[in-house]
């Protein structure tokens, strides 16, 4: 018992000392736009005298919108991110806060007013985040030490997935052992022999962390439990079920708790206030975007020829199909084969043209219109099609469940996942957000999808060979 107390006591400890170093930046940069304030905008008030309770106020906003932003977009993830992810969303963080701030001078002042005191003090934030980002991480590497993690799993697509966890985040996990947990096909394993063996592995490797993949749930769950008994940390994978259940009603029946599940219903409110929100983003979308809707087009035409927009049939909710629009980026007869795929690495039907508008997800503006018709959403999982989601639902029914709600120009899977991420990922992520859906949860979204512009690996296409992003190479 005292020393499950003694770590109690460490992990607080440690915690603080990471909120420390995460509130650190966002004291720092609002102290430089603090000065910036005072050098030049406070100066520059119309008609009235902007007293010291007001400024506060003001640099109280500034500090709670960064905050938002660098948490938003991954900025003070110490112990998830590397230096250079970390440096990124900084300044993506840093333009946007001093964007809206911008903003609100000019409603304070109610003139225009030189941008120039403030781009200037937006460099400086970066080169200060910069050097935060190096120290910080350093530190907290310093005051985490990497988790010696048992792998405990059930079938080789999960060893995969929990292996590419611990090499990608090497800083914060240490491989100590493996242990595979397989039901027999007589099912003559008993849990307690699982639970045994769980243990005497555990011990004999000295982790002190575990990871949870692929495990049907009721194994996983006697393991889960051990873990809370035992004041091991468990890094659980979850499984489609989990998703399934998050979102679910919990009442009292006859005295008891009884969970609700039942397929995602979007109330009239809800539905309501996110159609207005997407004709105003769509609207608003293609009027800042039209300069280069216009130049996109001229270039697609200049270079083959050939038709600047092309229609491909996909799916929205509860499977219905529209036509997609989208800019060309592929030659004239990228399927001539009649066979559909998605495109792959250094896949030679993109035109140059094709490769910049991809990069930079300018293929993906005349979406838009499909928003203005209503046939897509701003938020919502990404629409497939047919022939490759008719795929994708033959090795894993499950796939359907996406569906349940409008397909959207951007999402959970589309900004946290890649073009390429398996199937069952993106399935995940999409249920992850059906079971969060709301008016907060499409304005994060929205927001996070600034972040990935500008990331090519977003857009990483799948292996050369394959057709669908499960690997399969064979025709429907």
């Amino acid at each position: 018992m005292k020393r499950k107390k003694n770590n109690v006591h460490e992990k607080q400890w440690k915690n603080a000392k990471l909120f420390l170093l995460q509130i650190s930046i966002v004291i720092l940069n609002t102290v430089l736009f603090a000065v910036t304030w005072y050098l030049y905008y406070k100066g520059k008030m119309w008609g009235t005298t902007f007293y010291r309770k007001g400024d506060y106020v003001l640099f109280l906003l500034y500090m709670c919108l960064f905050g938002a932003m660098a948490k938003l977009y991954g900025g003070i993830a110490l112990r998830t991110s590397r230096i250079t992810e970390l440096i990124y969303s900084q300044i993506v963080s840093i333009i946007i806060t001093n964007a809206m701030m911008y903003i609100i001078i000019l409603l304070l002042t109610r003139r225009p007013k030189s941008i120039l005191p403030l781009l200037l003090v937006t460099v400086i934030e970066c080169f200060v985040s910069t050097a935060w980002s190096y120290a910080a991480n350093h530190l907290c590497n310093k005051i985490f030490k990497p988790a010696n993690i048992l792998l405990v799993y059930d079938n080789e697509d999960a060893y995969k997935n929990a292996k590419e966890i611990i090499e990608k985040l090497a800083w914060r996990f240490k491989l100590s052992g493996e242990l595979r947990l397989s039901v027999r096909n007589d099912g003559l394993n008993s849990d307690n022999e699982n639970l045994a063996k769980f243990s005497d592995t555990y011990k004999k490797v000295g982790a002190d962390s575990v990871m949870l993949c692929g495990l049907v749930s009721s194994k996983r769950n006697d393991l889960i439990k051990y873990c809370a008994e035992n004041d091991i940390k468990a890094f659980v994978r979850p499984n489609i079920g989990d998703f399934m259940i998050s979102n679910a009603q919990v009442v009292q029946m006859a005295n008891l708790p009884v969970m609700i599940c039942e397929r995602a219903t979007q109330g009239l409110v809800y539905m309501t206030v996110k159609r207005v929100m997407d004709i105003i983003i769509a609207l608003i979308g293609l009027i800042l975007t039209s300069p280069f809707l216009l130049i996109t087009a001229i270039a697609i035409k200049a270079y083959d020829g050939g038709p600047v927009l092309y229609k491909q049939v996909r799916l929205t909710k509860n499977g219905r199909e529209f036509k997609i629009l989208k800019f060309r980026s592929m030659k004239v007869d990228a399927e001539k084969d009649g066979v559909a795929r998605l495109s792959s690495q250094n896949d030679d039907r993109i035109t140059p043209v094709g490769k910049l508008i991809r990069a930079c997800r300018v293929d993906e503006l005349p979406q838009l219109f499909n928003i203005l018709k209503g046939d897509l959403t701003c938020v919502g999982p990404r629409p497939e099609r047919p022939e490759i989601a008719a795929q994708y639902v033959k090795e894993m029914p499950e796939f359907s469940l996406r569906l349940q709600v409008k397909a959207g120009l951007t999402g959970y899977a589309q900004v946290y996942g890649k073009y390429n991420t398996e199937p069952y990922d993106k399935l995940q992520m999409d249920l992850m957000y059906v079971s969060k859906m709301g008016i907060v949860t499409d304005l994060k979204i929205i927001l996070a999808t600034i972040k990935i512009l500008f990331m090519p690996e977003s857009t990483e296409g799948i292996a050369q060979g394959q057709t669908t992003a499960s690997g399969n190479s064979g025709t429907n």
